[in-house]
């Protein structure tokens, strides 16, 4: 079967992959567009298989919030090039509504599900096709209740918080308030809820570093041990403030907690409202980055 300059033109709009790439698919295939864009999508899976090593620690965090579902997911890529495009951002996004319309248990099952004829993996599949850079959905989570969403920094880091509240969940006042708190939550990245979510572990420790240091001070040498008790309570109050979110001091107004200004704003409504829970992520945390000696890889291209 023959095919034309326009056919190639044709395919390498259909995929996104290069000119050469869609004119060798379509000579392999003998002219048939279907089967040379299967072509292109299995050499896609044989090159991403050898990129799989390369670290993909840039990338965006997405969210999305409809009808009383909140969902964030976090896409990786191996640039911030790449990361801040236009079709990158674009999958993002999709990626987030498919997981809030089907609800996938966890990863696999998202890869799975299916939107317009395609499934997800087929999709990040597409992509690199056009891109030839290592992508990865990295993480998602979905949330059904009251749910406000905030995204920092154009994807840097992104927050869902949510309420337990009779208050409508499209209230501008409730919308207003939970925006904040997860600004808040963006920049102090609490560990935890709220006292009662520290685990006993967690304090347990806390207390035996500090009853070290305390050791390990002179200044503190022949007190009493009621006395190093009670500061050690001290300063594992001290830890509340600084790592569970209605403990903390509210950055807006220094005179409030984040659990005073939600009552102060409950009081204005009329109505309960609880922080019930939240997620922070923030790009490519906890992944490893590789750091490239450009020097050295030039002088090794040159020899």
């Amino acid at each position: 079967m023959a095919f034309t300059a326009k056919d190639v033109q044709a395919l390498r709009e259909k995929t996104g992959c290069g000119m050469m790439d869609c004119k060798k698919a379509l000579v392999e295939c003998d002219g048939n567009m279907d089967a040379a864009t299967d072509y292109l999508r299995e050499k896609g899976l044989a090159s991403q298989a050898k990129k799989a090593s390369r670290v993909a620690a840039e990338g965006t965090v997405c969210t999305y919030t409809k009808d009383g579902v909140g969902v964030m997911v976090e896409l990786n890529a191996e640039t911030d090039f790449v990361a801040n495009g236009e079709e990158f951002k674009a999958l993002a996004a999709k990626v987030a509504a498919i997981v809030a319309e089907q609800n996938p248990t966890d990863m696999d099952a998202l890869l799975a599900c299916e939107k317009d004829g395609m499934t997800v993996e087929a999709m990040v599949q597409e992509l690199f096709l056009a891109i030839r850079e290592n992508i990865k959905i990295r993480r998602f989570v979905r949330v059904e209740g009251k749910v406000v969403s905030y995204v920092h920094a154009g994807g840097k880091i992104g927050v869902l918080v949510n309420f337990e509240t009779e208050v409508a969940g499209d209230n501008e006042a409730l919308i207003a308030m939970g925006k904040n708190i997860a600004m808040q939550i963006a920049a102090m990245n609490p560990a935890y809820l709220d006292i009662a979510s520290v685990p006993a572990e967690v304090i347990e420790k806390e207390k035996e570093i500090l009853i070290a240091q305390m050791k390990e001070d002179p200044k503190m040498a022949g007190k009493p041990d009621m006395v190093l008790g009670k500061i050690v309570e001290g300063k594992i109050g001290k830890y509340y403030k600084e790592n569970c979110l209605v403990e903390q001091q509210y950055v807006i107004d220094g005179d409030l907690t984040v659990g005073k200004y939600v009552e102060k704003t409950a009081k204005e409504l009329g109505a309960d409202i609880k922080v019930a829970s939240f997620t922070r992520y923030e790009k490519g945390e906890g992944i490893e980055k590789r750091v490239d000696d450009f020097a050295s890889e030039v002088a090794s291209m040159i020899k």
